[in-house]
């Protein structure tokens, strides 16, 4: 069975500590009006791009050096037919430090390409991912753009 998530990685110099650290410092990377906790496991915290959107999240898993999970728990997403279609998946970033150099695997796990809004979040993902996740583990500064949709 082939696996249709949505997953992209990239590797930086950096420890995988500080990777989990800055991952869950959620609106230093990801342009999106944040509130909430993303720090520890059963945090809480919601997402909003503008509009009614909105995106609530929970730390399903924390492992320090390792992974972290956050389940979408509820969601509104008014530019799409389901609007709730990002409820029920995961976000899930795996790190693994080899040598000083972290890989950072993400996986939205639920957005594949037979979902409606996969067209907007590939991209999306991609540009808040490769870009601004990895330009804030290692210059300290996310890059920001319009939210896709």
């Amino acid at each position: 069975m082939t696996n249709n998530n949505f997953n992209t990685h990239f590797s930086a110099n950096i420890s995988a500590n500080v990777a989990i650290k800055k991952i869950s410092d959620v609106p230093a990377w990801w342009g999106v009006t944040f509130a909430g906790r993303a720090e520890k496991q059963n945090d809480t915290f919601t997402v909003k791009m503008g509009g009614d959107s909105f995106f609530n999240f929970i730390v399903t898993e924390l492992i320090p050096c390792k992974r972290v999970s956050w389940l979408v728990t509820d969601c509104n997403m008014p530019w799409y037919a389901n609007k709730k279609e990002w409820a029920n998946t995961k976000l899930i970033f795996e790190v693994n430090e080899n040598d000083g150099i972290t890989d950072v695997k993400f996986t939205h796990e639920g957005l594949t390409p037979e979902v409606e809004c996969y067209k907007d979040c590939e991209p999306g993902w991609t540009h808040w991912i490769k870009t601004s996740l990895f330009s804030y583990l290692t210059t300290g500064e996310g890059v920001f753009r319009e939210p896709t949709k």
